[in-house]
């Protein structure tokens, strides 16, 4: 069974190559030549079909429930889980808003991968303060432009056997200070499917929940405990 799960890994991968070489040449286009205020949701777009391509060659089925939550015309602090790297292309068809991640700034040193992560998403090198700073700014202005943005604040794919990761304050004091509400999705079972350690995988249902979005409104520095609390419940 292992062997067979390897094997379809290997094929997922082949197939997550060949796409790429064709998404690219779209994704280039949008960033060199589409206007700055509309590449962001061309680009989304194109993600979101790339997505579900991918989903249905590896087999896997998504089911997210209380879309309705979610006004694809505002703006949030998309926060999640993070256990697979299926949730990346689960999060683009999870909703139809517009919204850059926070990536670790080593993906985009990856080759064609990398152009993209380095134009669509903001990246960062956690290990320097100056480019935390920058990133912090990077996705306030994209908050003021009407662009919401997407981070996972456990600031990892969580590989243990605990249900979520102490969480960083980064992504709740960046909705407090731009009083923007935040927008959960729990995903669940989809490190079953595919392992975190090697690429073995296989097809299945991926779950998702989204939760009411938590208002900031009012809210000050004083109170990103507060709102921690309130997303983790």
């Amino acid at each position: 069974m292992r062997f067979l799960k390897i094997a379809f890994g290997c094929y997922a991968f082949l197939i997550f190559l060949l796409s790429l070489l064709v998404v690219f040449p779209l994704y280039f286009f949008v960033f060199k030549w589409s206007a700055p205020r509309h590449a962001p949701a061309r680009a989304h777009r194109i993600s979101r079909g790339w997505a579900q391509f991918l989903f249905t060659f590896f087999m896997i089925r998504y089911k997210v429930k209380n879309k309705h939550l979610i006004d694809p015309r505002k703006t949030y602090v998309f926060v999640a889980n993070h256990r697979s790297m299926l949730d990346i292309p689960l999060f683009a068809r999870s909703c139809k808003n517009t919204f850059r991640f926070l990536s670790k700034a080593e993906l985009g040193k990856i080759p064609l991968l990398g152009y993209v992560i380095r134009n669509l998403y903001i990246t960062v090198n956690r290990d320097s303060k100056h480019d935390r700073s920058r990133s912090i700014d990077a996705m306030r202005k994209t908050i003021k432009k009407g662009i919401s943005v997407f981070l996972c604040p456990e600031g990892t794919r969580n590989t243990t056997d605990k249900h979520l990761l102490p969480f960083k304050d980064g992504a709740f004091r960046l909705a407090i200070a731009t009083q923007t509400p935040v927008a959960i999705i729990t995903v669940f079972d989809s490190d079953k499917f595919l392992s975190p350690y090697t690429i073995a995988l296989r097809p299945g249902t991926i779950h998702a929940v989204w939760s009411e979005p938590v208002q900031t409104k009012g809210m000050g520095d004083g109170d990103v405990e507060k709102l921690k609390e309130m997303v983790i419940q």
